[in-house]
């Protein structure tokens, strides 16, 4: 899986959002996933990297 750039930022501004939520990143394999509904299989989604 080719890596992708992370942008740095403090602030998010999306419109027109269904909704969210927060999840833990897992391993899996050789990487990590992130779970999520069904429902969004063929989505557009966006994943928020958060400072814990």
């Amino acid at each position: 899986m080719k890596k992708g750039d992370l942008t740095p930022a403090n602030e998010l501004h999306i419109k027109n959002i269904v909704g969210f939520f927060e999840k833990r990143v897992t391993k899996f394999g050789t990487g990590a996933k992130v779970d999520c509904p069904k429902e969004y299989l063929g989505k557009r989604v966006y994943l928020v990297v958060c400072r814990d």
